[in-house]
C-alpha cells in the first residue's frame, strides 16, 4: 500500500527536493554542461575567456526578449512580430542619428518605438478581439516592410561613438554589458512572474481565462502589458543589437522570431499557456547559446544551425507529448 502511494503522490504533495530531481529544468541544466564539455573537447579555442564572453552575444539579446514572451505565452497569447520590431526600431534610431541625436535620444526613441510597437499588437488583440497570431504575423510584414521602404538597400551608420557601448562595451573585465543587462532581466522577470500578485494573474489567464476574468482579474489589461512588455523588450534587443553591429538594415534580427519561440518553448513553457518558469528560459538560452557558439567554433554554415534550431523546437513540442502517449 505504501508502495503504491508513493508511486501515486501528486507533484504537490512532494518533497521540494523531489520535485527539483523532476524538473525539466534539471534536465536542461545538465544538457547544458554535456553541451559546454562536447564544446571544450571539439574546440580548442572554446575555453579562452574572451570567446566564451564573446558567445553571450549569441542569446542575450534574444533571451531578454524571451523573458517577455515567456509570460505572453504562459498566458496563452503570443508575439511573432519581435524581429520586425527590432527592424523598426533599428530604423527610427538610425534616422535619427543621420538627424544629428545624441546616445541618451537614441535611447528614448529605441525604447518609446518599442512601446508603441507593443501597443499597436495589444489593441488589436486585446480592444477587438483579434487571435495574436495573426495579428502579429500581419504586423511583422508591416514593420518590416515600412523599414524596407525607408532604408531600401541602404543603411544607417552614422551613430554616436558612445552608443557603441550598449552592444561592445564590458563592465569589469571580460563581462559584457549586454550580459550584465541579461542577468538584471533575468532577476526582474523572475521576481515579476513568480514573486508577484501579476505573476499570478499571467499564470491564472493562461490556465483559464474566462475563470479568471470572473474572479476580477482585469484579462484584457493583463494581457494588454504584457504586449507592452515584449514591445519594450524588443527595443531594449534593438539598441544592443544595433549598437553592437553599429550599422542598420531592414534585414536586421531576420528570423530571430522563430530562435525566441525556440527558446522560450525550451525553458518548459508550455506553448499552450499557463505553467512555465523564468529560470527554465534562462537555462534554455545558454543551451542555444552554448550550441549555436560551438557549432561557429566549428564552421558549421548558417543553413544548418537554422535547421537544428526548427528540429529542436519540432522536438521540445513532440517529445513531452509522445512520452504521455507511451506512459499511457
Amino acid at each position: 500500500m505504501s508502495d503504491m502511494t508513493a508511486r501515486h503522490l501528486p507533484d504537490r504533495l512532494q518533497s521540494p527536493a523531489a520535485r527539483l530531481l523532476q524538473s525539466w529544468e534539471l534536465l536542461l541544466l545538465g544538457l547544458a554542461i554535456a553541451i559546454f564539455i562536447a564544446n571544450s573537447l571539439a574546440s580548442p579555442y572554446f575555453l579562452n575567456a574572451w570567446n566564451l564572453s564573446d558567445a553571450t552575444f549569441n542569446f542575450t539579446e534574444k533571451a531578454m526578449i524571451a523573458f517577455a514572451m515567456a509570460l505572453l505565452i504562459i498566458a496563452g497569447e503570443i508575439d511573432l512580430s519581435v524581429a520586425a520590431i527590432i527592424a523598426l526600431v533599428s530604423t527610427a534610431m538610425g534616422a535619427a542619428a543621420a538627424a544629428g541625436a545624441g546616445t541618451p535620444l537614441l535611447v528614448l526613441i529605441g525604447l518609446g518605438t518599442g512601446l508603441a510597437c507593443g501597443a499597436f499588437n495589444g489593441l488589436l488583440v486585446t480592444r477587438l478581439g483579434l487571435p495574436s497570431i495573426v495579428v502579429t504575423i500581419g504586423t511583422m510584414s508591416l514593420f518590416r516592410g515600412v523599414s524596407f521602404i525607408i532604408l531600401g538597400d541602404g543603411a544607417y551608420r552614422s551613430y554616436p561613438p558612445e552608443f557603441a557601448y550598449f552592444g561592445q562595451g564590458y563592465v569589469g573585465w571580460v563581462i559584457s554589458f549586454e550580459f550584465v543587462l541579461f542577468g538584471l532581466c533575468a532577476l526582474a522577470y523572475y521576481v515579476l512572474l513568480h514573486r508577484t500578485n501579476f505573476g499570478r494573474s499571467v499564470f491564472a489567464i493562461g490556465n483559464n481565462a474566462t475563470a479568471a476574468q470572473f474572479s476580477g482579474i482585469r484579462v484584457g489589461r493583463v494581457k494588454f502589458m504584457l504586449f507592452l512588455l515584449t514591445g519594450l523588450m524588443s527595443g531594449v534587443a534593438a539598441i544592443c543589437l544595433t549598437s553592437r553591429l553599429g550599422s542598420t538594415r531592414p534585414s536586421i534580427a531576420s528570423g530571430w522570431e522563430l530562435e525566441v519561440v525556440t527558446m522560450v518553448v525550451l525553458g518548459g513553457v508550455s506553448i499552450l499557456g499557463g505553467s512555465g518558469s523564468i529560470p527554465g528560459v534562462v537555462i534554455a538560452a545558454f543551451v542555444m547559446g552554448l550550441v549555436t557558439f560551438g557549432l561557429g567554433l566549428l564552421n558549421v554554415p548558417g543553413i544548418v544551425m537554422s535547421i537544428f534550431i526548427g528540429l529542436m523546437l519540432i522536438s521540445v513540442i513532440a517529445v513531452p507529448r509522445l512520452w504521455r502517449m507511451w506512459r499511457g
